[in-house]
């Protein structure tokens, strides 16, 4: 008996540890993020990357590329992300996911409130490149997985860290808990000064399955367009209230500029040249990509050109395993344009996190008479456009170099979210894509 009460004893002082042990985790972690930026939301508010080492981070549903990193409350669905770190050595890397509010600002819930098993768990699966000049590793991992899952719908992120307990990069995802029917309309604008330049996007949310008690309030619905942040709608209050629907049928307040189809340039192979490319160099047993100049289309008038919203997408045209066999090169890129004098202009895509970011910022060539810069880029098919960064009215605009059309083929994406007051925290209750590609 003495023996068992002796066990007993042990098993609690253990168990104490453990706990204590995840607590100091947490309260290391949130350190951490304090120490790469002086205030910890803005961290987690958005994808940022805190090692210059790391690159191509993807975030996408399992076997479904260019997909949208979201999945559904207690399903089988299943999150793939994959990072390259440009390094020769094995280092281990670790993850925990963390809730945040409908306006990705932390939420202040504890982690075992929204989430089911380990707070931190190692990234165990990974392949060093092949046959490429920059070396570097390949890390992927699944989510959820059978030591963590998500109690509760919402907005996440995931923070990953590396063995020295360094913040590493953050990547955005979301969890849905369908209750709403999301109905929606993409048109040309409505208002004639508009018609040639915006678009009009419509919606009807149906709640036959859950009461909204204030639908001014407690509802917020956030539209995006291709899915990034740059001037997204996430103000609008129903102007129209009849049985379980809410009617958002604007003409100005939920208006978007078309802006233009995307620029891009295919890099997939390194040994010829492509239509975007205008020469392929080796410097330093790296590979160095010239594009084509670019040009202003601010008055251009509208040409159909198939793109892919923004994004990109990984592969190589010489290899099997796009994975480890893609490699990196310093792609060059140049618009030709007279120097903005009230503000700077800057690559912006899927592959910027669609961030207004340093180094993606374009400098100006006095003597060639265009903007300039240079990223490192995985092989790959990729999106682009050059945003003005405003900095008299603190704005982003991509239709000052790129024009606005009304013909432009973009994507609309919705999403509900619903104030949960008795458990503090923002139910992601609706989602929806609309397309605008067959509506003109």
């Amino acid at each position: 008996m003495k023996l068992v009460t002796i066990f007993l004893t042990f098993l609690i002082y253990l168990t104490s540890l453990i706990s204590c042990s995840f607590k100091e985790q947490i309260v290391n972690n949130k350190q951490e993020i304090a120490k790469v930026n002086d205030n910890s939301v803005i961290s987690l508010k958005k994808n940022q990357i805190f090692h210059d080492n790391i690159k191509t981070v993807i975030c996408q549903k399992k076997n479904k590329r260019n997909s949208v990193p979201i999945i559904n409350l207690n399903s089988d669905d299943k999150l793939t992300i994959k990072f390259d770190a440009l390094e020769t050595i094995k280092k281990d890397y670790y993850y925990t996911i963390t809730l945040c509010n409908e306006d990705w600002t932390i939420n202040n819930l504890n982690k075992n409130e929204y989430l089911y098993g380990f707070i931190n768990n190692q990234i165990t699966d990974y392949e060093f490149s092949f046959n490429t000049k920059q070396e570097y590793i390949h890390y992927q991992f699944e989510f959820p997985s059978e030591n963590i899952y998500p109690k509760l719908s919402g907005n996440y992120i995931f923070e990953i860290y590396d063995e020295n307990n360094e913040l590493a990069f953050t990547e955005r995802f979301m969890v849905l808990d369908t209750k709403v029917l999301v109905e929606a309309k993409v048109r040309r604008a409505t208002l004639a000064k508009y018609k040639n330049t915006k678009h009009e996007i419509d919606i009807n949310l149906k709640h036959n399955d859950i009461d909204i008690n204030d639908p001014f309030s407690d509802v917020k619905i956030h539209i995006k367009q291709n899915n990034h942040d740059i001037n997204s709608i996430t103000n609008l209050e129903p102007l129209f209230i009849k049985n379980n629907e809410l009617i958002y049928d604007f003409e100005e307040e939920n208006l978007f500029w078309g802006n233009n189809e995307y620029r891009y340039f295919d890099i997939r192979s390194l040994r010829f040249l492509s239509e975007e490319i205008n020469n392929i160099q080796l410097v330093d047993d790296k590979y160095v990509v010239f594009l084509q100049n670019d040009f202003e289309r601010t008055f251009e008038n509208y040409s159909i050109m198939p793109d892919i919203n923004g994004d990109f997408i990984i592969e190589v045209q010489e290899g099997w395993d796009s994975s480890v066999e893609c490699d990196y090169a310093k792609v060059k890129f140049s618009l030709s344009m007279d120097k903005v004098g009230f503000g700077d202009l800057y690559l912006i895509g899927a592959f910027s996190d669609w961030e207004i970011s340093e180094k993606f910022k374009l400098i100006y060539n006095q003597k060639k008479h265009k903007y300039e810069q240079s990223v490192i880029l995985k092989q790959g098919f990729y999106n682009y456009q050059y945003a003005l960064y405003d900095s008299t009215n603190n704005t982003i605009d991509l239709s000052f170099t790129e024009g606005s059309h009304y013909q432009t083929k973009n994507e609309y994406f919705i999403y509900v979210y619903l104030k949960d007051h008795m458990n503090s925290y923002d139910r992601l209750i609706g989602f929806s894509k609309k397309d605008s590609n067959d509506l003109f």
